[in-house]
């Protein structure tokens, strides 16, 4: 049988402006909730759990974040009481990040966890963990690494296995960047749709601890990225994303290369990127191993076509089995 499966980045903006909550992750999650919940479709969010540890610890000193703390909590709350799956997403810079009480002021200097001693991750892990917890329960076992960045995996493989993360969703096949921000190779990947593995995600162990389930990938020519671009100036209010914030960091290199070669890339529902939902999936299901199709998306970066996109998308497809990660819970 095959399963779909709809993943999405809950999180703000990590460049010069984040962002506000409302256009970024409250407004938008409620607009990809009505498409979902006409077809009864449940999906996962990986929770960027940094952000909620921060709005732990200066909402009572701010107001404003104190506002913003109970309208993440109550949606987060909403969505695992509907029966979508809330899992952990770890942006670590939030550790050197501050709020002036106005804005936030990111600093991406460590913006992957591996920049941080194994103590402080072994830390970051617990606190990150447990703030989800505390809104929804022991229900919270898988990961996915901020900017894709889980390698080398070694340094923060103690940390997981501690505190029983034992489910991965972060590799898909080809990707690859080297940034100031973001690093990672997984062009050596199986190619599976899940596998076992134990100090190297891209190594296959049958009786590894961990599991991987990678987001899935479409090859893509330069002509796309092309219109993409064209799009994202020139496509109106139907291509302009819902989030209010920008990025951070990514390579020149990495963009170029896009603009110019032939790429691999995320199957994604963020704006533009929608348009290629339906010819990956057919591609997928060509596939010799095509049990999990893992879409990814992020409240912020979706846009009303790509809303479009999916639903076109969940019409072709109703009789598919759409699965959460928590039908990987508990599995040996």
């Amino acid at each position: 049988m095959n399963n779909i499966l709809i993943t999405l980045d809950y999180e703000l903006f990590f460049g010069s402006k984040v962002g506000t909550i409302e256009n970024c992750i409250l407004t938008p999650t409620a607009k990809l909730l009505k498409v979902l919940n006409r077809y009864k479709i449940k999906a996962t969010f990986f929770v960027d759990s940094g952000y909620l540890v921060k709005l732990e610890e200066l909402k009572e000193q701010f107001p404003i974040l104190e506002k913003e703390y109970k309208a993440i909590y109550s949606q987060i709350k909403t969505l695992d009481r509907d029966g979508h799956s809330i899992q952990l997403h770890i942006h670590p810079h939030w550790e050197d990040s501050t709020f002036d009480g106005k804005r936030w002021n990111m600093n991406t200097k460590r913006f992957r966890l591996h920049q941080f001693s194994e103590t402080e991750i072994d830390n970051i892990v617990y606190r990150y963990k447990k703030v989800l917890t505390n809104i929804v329960g022991d229900k919270v076992f898988a990961y996915r690494a901020g900017g894709w960045s889980i390698q080398p995996f070694p340094k923060i493989k103690n940390a997981l296995k501690k505190h029983n993360i034992y489910l991965d969703s972060t590799l898909f096949k080809n990707g690859k960047n080297d940034s100031h921000t973001h690093y990672f190779n997984f062009e050596n990947m199986p190619n599976k749709t899940e596998w076992r593995f134990e100090d190297d995600p891209l190594e296959e162990k049958k009786d590894g601890f961990f599991k991987e389930i990678p987001i899935s990938d479409y090859r893509l020519s330069p002509l796309f990225f092309w219109k993409l671009v064209y799009f994202k100036k020139f496509g109106g209010e139907e291509h302009k994303s819902f989030g209010d914030g920008s990025a951070a960091g990514g390579s020149k290199l990495d963009k170029l290369r896009m603009l110019t070669r032939y790429t691999h890339s995320v199957v994604s529902i963020d704006s533009y990127k929608s348009s290629f939902l339906k010819n990956a999936y057919q591609s997928f299901l060509k596939r010799k191993d095509n049990k999990n199709f893992v879409i990814i998306g992020h409240p912020k970066s979706m846009s009303e076509y790509s809303l479009k996109k999916l639903e076109e998308f969940i019409l072709s497809n109703k009789k598919r089995n759409y699965i959460t990660i928590r039908s990987f819970k508990n599995e040996s």
